[in-house]
């Protein structure tokens, strides 16, 4: 019996609540308050624009997007109820929030329409189960929904930095969970998009964030409130000058006699012009700025840029050896050259030796490559 009783230490352990490990919830259990919550609604308005705009210019057609639902729920009642058959996880890391993780969860007839759409077709007579081309090709859409979205959410944030990255993709079935992690009953904040596209039944799409890092993400919103400015410092009174004293009045003389006062001497005329200012702008000369000197040894990205076009996710796809992909640049016409990803020149390409090279034709002014350099 001696070897079943409990330590001094261990007793104390279980008073302060830390015996035996699991608290129950993983790093997601924590509550959202109200002001997070209605802050996360923001986010979630940020990702209906981000689906029905590039949904919509993806598929080339209206969309509709609304909210039926926000707000916490544990992850395991989104394969147990708010979704249902097979559905496509799309799970990203937000870089700039610590790799915040976040996912977007389609269904699989989303999948299909989506993907149909991309590769050309019209949305209808789909397969019965979306293949690996589908999901590829849907994956790219999502990734393009995350970085709408990310945008959005980096802009109300005044530029702070917010980017997905790590992105993964595979279609789910059965019982399955988002953010493993976080354990079955780990809180998650989701918000459950119906997405209907023109001429197209709708489908769902569901945003998940485990509730850790939608506070991260909601304090971010809410931010500090602004203290209120200083009252200004108290205006210094002038010292008041002692009043002068007051002279004697002076005693007029008396004109000497056989005495007259000289005539004033003649008023010369005033030339009177207005003033003439020289010009405030700036010349526009070749002049550098007096500190360019401290930055001139900070090494820059240069880049020369052949050409650019567009194609479709299905051309993408239809990649192969031996594709010849037609660029937007005429044979001859000047390549670009980019400094930090700026236009600073233009010049022709040539070979060195056994290296491709560009001899500059034009170039901006050093004023512009300055700023293009500094922006």
């Amino acid at each position: 019996m001696a070897d079943d009783l409990l330590s001094q230490d261990e007793i104390n352990a279980l008073l302060e609540g830390t015996l035996g490990g699991d608290s129950g919830g993983g790093g997601g259990s924590t509550s959202l308050s109200q002001p997070q919550l209605n802050a996360m609604d923001d986010m979630a308005n940020m990702f209906v624009d981000a689906v029905s705009g590039v949904v919509g210019m993806l598929s080339g057609r209206e969309v509709t997007v609304t909210v039926s639902k926000a707000g916490e729920i544990p992850q395991s009642d989104l394969s147990s109820g708010e979704t249902q058959g097979r559905n496509l996880l799309f799970s990203v890391d937000c870089d700039g929030f610590d790799n915040a993780p976040m996912a977007m969860v389609m269904s699989e007839i989303g999948v299909l329409m989506l993907a149909d759409l991309m590769m050309g077709g019209e949305g209808k007579d789909l397969p019965e189960e979306a293949n690996e081309l589908f999901v590829n090709a849907a994956q790219e859409g999502l990734s393009q929904v995350m970085g709408a979205a990310m945008t959005s959410l980096s802009g109300a944030l005044k530029g702070r930095r917010a980017m997905p990255s790590n992105p993964s993709a595979k279609m789910e079935e059965g019982e399955w969970l988002p953010f493993p992690s976080e354990g079955e009953d780990g809180k998650i904040w989701r918000a459950a998009l119906d997405v209907e596209i023109d001429g197209l039944s709708p489908f769902s799409s569901i945003v998940c964030i485990p509730n850790d890092s939608a506070a991260t993400f909601a304090d971010a919103l809410i931010g500090d409130p602004e203290p209120a400015p200083a009252p200004p410092p108290p205006k210094a009174s002038a010292p008041q000058a002692s009043p002068p004293q007051a002279q004697p009045p002076a005693q007029p003389r008396a004109p000497q006699p056989g005495y007259a006062p000289p005539p004033p001497p003649p008023q010369q005329p005033v030339d009177v012009r207005p003033a003439e200012f020289g010009p405030i702008v700036p010349s526009g000369g070749q002049q550098e700025p007096s500190n360019i000197g401290l930055i001139v040894d900070i090494p820059v990205r240069v880049t020369v840029e052949l050409g650019r076009t567009r194609k479709t996710v299905g051309e993408v796809l239809s990649f192969a050896p031996g594709s010849v992909i037609e660029l937007d640049k005429m044979a001859g016409e000047p390549v670009d050259v980019l400094v930090n990803g700026k236009l600073i020149a233009k010049g022709e390409v040539v070979v060195i030796d056994e290296n491709f090279g560009v001899r500059v034709t034009e170039i901006l002014n050093m004023g512009d490559r300055i700023n293009s350099i500094g922006s």
